[in-house]
């Protein structure tokens, strides 16, 4: 183990600055001292860390939420450090009961390799494919036989598990856990061990999970555990609550340009920097300079995030498609005109009724929203337009016609065709 004094002056001004970069934004990192050590002896010997993030692949789907974890693994890359990624294709079979009452459903093979391969294209659209390395934990979880699974459990105390949030409280609330269960934090930590990995990456709401994998290689003897490295949870669109495709208050990296850039462009203004800090590659002199530019004046909020919107629809479409959605926005929003192009909608004669249709039952056909309940919130709340004119009557009925353009919110236009 490396000393600072036993560092050259060049090697101990690369140690400060990658310990800055990977320190940026994070919520927690246990033990804080080890990790510098970690970056000490990486720099040292020139052998990279090795840097893990597991992966549920039952919700494969990736939003901007997701790409906290991401960027930080972006930022290991660039430094030079081993990013292994881990298909929990073995401990998905369980589902990790994080936040749940009751046990999750058990995902077959086939889910688990299809949702996969899924995240496995999204994940490259922030990763280095040359820097990374997948890894399915059926690799080693399947080898084990009964004795090495007696053994694993043997490491562990079931009060040690029940200090789990979500175990404490099915146990009070007299709620079922099932033996199984107990494996899932226990395969999760087996991971790091069958790895030997030097720092594992993950939400705030993973730090149980994170934590056993540490405890775990102590217990088999790898004295030199692993560094928890926990970052913060982002809030979605309402500003408030965590960026849930549920809750509907997220952008998502597989959208649309203009959806992307759309969406963005309503995140809170107090919660820019944080977006920029946690999911975009700016430096921290440039971030430094944002934030001053924003408390002086001398930047404009909707220009800071005008930026943030072009930079999230470069990373996951490319420059060119980047440049459209801007020009887009401000045609549209700033110009207040109707986009050059607009997609089509058939509408079809038997869904009208007289010639007409309510103004409910056309959206949810025309798929602008997925339920009534839905269509009738957009509506009361102002944001459903036919050729700009404002529908603010849930019980109305349009007769449409051929080339009207049904808008609902900002970025949300199709025009009808009658067939």
């Amino acid at each position: 183990m490396v000393t600072w004094d036993q560092l050259t002056k060049e090697q101990q001004g690369e140690v400060d600055r990658q310990w800055h970069i990977v320190r940026r934004g994070t919520a927690q990192i246990v033990p804080e001292e080890a990790l510098k050590q970690k970056i000490m002896n990486a720099v040292h010997t020139g052998q990279p860390l090795k840097v893990k993030l597991g992966l549920d692949p039952s919700a494969p789907d990736i939003h901007i939420g997701h790409t906290v974890v991401l960027q930080k693994l972006r930022q290991f890359q660039e430094l030079g450090h081993e990013v292994q990624l881990i298909i929990g294709d073995f401990t998905g079979r369980i589902g990790d009961p994080t936040g749940k009452s009751e046990t999750r459903k058990q995902l077959t093979e086939e889910d688990v390799k299809r949702n996969a391969e899924t995240y496995q294209k999204q994940l490259y659209k922030i990763l280095e494919p040359g820097k990374t390395k997948f890894y399915y934990n059926s690799s080693w979880l399947g080898e084990l036989k009964f004795d090495d699974v007696l053994k694993l459990a043997g490491k562990v105390t079931v009060a040690r598990l029940l200090e789990r949030d979500d175990f404490a409280k099915r146990y009070a609330g007299n709620l079922p856990i099932h033996l199984h269960e107990f494996f899932y934090p226990l395969m999760q930590a087996y991971d790091s061990v069958s790895l030997h990995t030097d720092i594992e990456l993950g939400g705030t709401d993973q730090t149980f999970n994170i934590l056993m994998g540490r405890t775990l290689q102590g217990a088999y003897e790898m004295n030199d555990g692993q560094v928890a490295m926990l970052m913060p949870l982002l809030e979605g669109l309402d500003g408030v609550q965590k960026m849930s495709k549920s809750l509907g208050n997220y952008i998502g990296i597989d959208e649309s340009p203009n959806e992307i850039y759309g969406k963005t462009m309503s995140i809170p203004d107090n919660l820019m920097l944080k977006y920029f800090e946690l999911t975009t590659s700016i430096g921290n002199d440039e971030l430094r300079e944002l934030e001053q530019g924003l408390q002086a004046g001398t930047v404009h909020p909707r220009d800071a995030k005008m930026r943030l919107a072009k930079e999230y629809v470069r990373m996951f479409h490319g420059a060119g498609a980047a440049d459209e959605a801007e020009q887009h926005f401000i045609a549209v929003f700033q110009k207040r005109t109707l986009p050059d192009e607009i997609e089509a909608a058939l509408l079809q004669s038997e869904e009208l009724e007289d010639g007409a249709i309510s103004m409910v039952k056309l959206l949810v056909t025309l798929g602008l929203q997925v339920s009534n309940g839905e269509a009738r919130r957009s509506i009361e709340q102002g944001a459903v337009r036919i050729n700009e004119q404002k529908i603010t009557d849930i019980h109305a009925l349009i007769v449409p016609q051929n080339g009207d353009i049904v808008q609902i919110g900002k970025r949300k236009f199709v025009k009808l065709e009658l067939v």
